[in-house]
């Protein structure tokens, strides 16, 4: 288990800060006592109990998950450093009151009285500093479990999202295929390889949940080519990548839902079809992937709801770099529309 050092330097400055205030209250129970004796002592028995507790719990294996002892071993440990805390601190307070002439040798036991009462402050002070840091490490702990599962559950929902969308283009592309066998074999033969070439993407894809900006441009240039052997002249693509972009990582299966949108909405409805743009650029901080295409443009209902793709899109996008990113959906300067996703540069 790795140990979070600065972590418990925090601890061990909030430990004091909280012996100091203990201090300051004996202090004005006690106004014609001098205040160096409690804040020595306070400091002491305060650091050494925490030393023992905040040091001590890391060695119990039952604390490297949720960093904090289980059952019996929590309490044998608190129990402990609290006893421990306070014969040590007590002795090393009495050595230096003494050394320093704020206490006569051994005047802090000569009151059965103020003994007990030392005795409860410790205890009590003991106790709910570390309730205090239990609570502290139960609520990062839970925290940590909360962030976890929402991470599976968003990676669970968008692979559910990529199984629901990919039979979709399979389906039509074997229809055509099947098509062309017996018209145009060599087409067929074409338009197979460019198949094997987007499954063989595809699967390397749905291994992680990243891959480089280069694979998503190959994985869009594969699927193009296979829509436009079925759509045949009607349709023309551009792709444009910097260099300074192509290693860049980004969501797996980020680009085609627009593209496909860009097909199905956009060029298929227009009888002499036309041409989509697929680019990205850097903007600043901020990474820009554009897909324009010169189609039909949008409706009030299209833009009202901007269907399943985009919405795969935004989910991709949120999950992977939360309220950073965004999709807008334009209609383009002359026609059709224009999709543009933004998220942070990661050099």
């Amino acid at each position: 288990m790795k140990i979070d050092w600065l972590a418990k330097l925090r601890h061990m400055l909030q430990v004091m800060a909280f012996a100091l205030a203990i201090a300051t209250i004996q202090y004005a129970f006690m106004p014609d006592r001098p205040y160096g004796p409690p804040l020595v002592y306070s400091l002491f028995i305060a650091t050494i109990t925490w030393a023992v507790i905040d040091l001590g719990r890391d060695f119990f294996p039952s604390s490297h998950e949720t960093g904090w002892p289980q059952g019996w071993a929590a309490l044998a440990l608190v129990l402990g450093a609290i006893v421990l805390g306070y014969v040590v601190g007590t002795w090393i307070a009495n050595a230096l009151c003494q050394y320093y002439g704020w206490y006569p040798p051994n005047a802090g036991q000569q009151d059965p009285a103020q003994l007990r009462s030392s005795i409860l402050i410790t205890a009590l002070a003991g106790i709910a500093g570390s309730f205090y840091f239990y609570a502290i490490n139960k609520s990062a702990y839970l925290q940590r479990k909360m962030t976890e599962a929402r991470q599976h559950a968003s990676e669970a929902r968008l692979r559910l999202l990529e199984t629901q969308l990919e039979p979709h283009m399979l389906f039509n592309t074997l229809a055509n295929l099947r098509a062309l066998i017996s018209t145009d074999p060599q087409r067929a033969q074409v338009m197979l390889d460019h198949m094997i070439a987007y499954l063989r993407a595809t699967l390397g894809a749905s291994l992680a949940a990243t891959h480089p900006l280069q694979a998503e441009f190959d994985r869009v240039r594969d699927y193009l080519e296979l829509m436009t052997i079925r759509m045949g002249p009607r349709l023309s693509y551009t792709l444009e990548l910097p260099p300074e972009l192509a290693q860049h990582p980004v969501p797996t299966l980020l680009l085609q839902p627009l593209v496909e949108n860009s097909i199905k909405h956009g060029l298929e409805p227009k009888v002499e079809g036309g041409n989509i743009k697929v680019s990205a650029r850097r903007e600043g901080d901020f990474v820009l992937l554009e897909v324009a295409d010169t189609g039909v443009g949008l409706s009030g209902t299209q833009e009202d709801r901007p269907g399943f793709g985009l919405a795969q899109v935004r989910e991709r996008l949120t999950n992977s770099y939360g309220a950073s990113s965004a999709i807008d959906l334009v209609a383009g300067y002359a026609s059709g529309t224009r999709a543009t996703a933004r998220f942070p540069f990661k050099p």
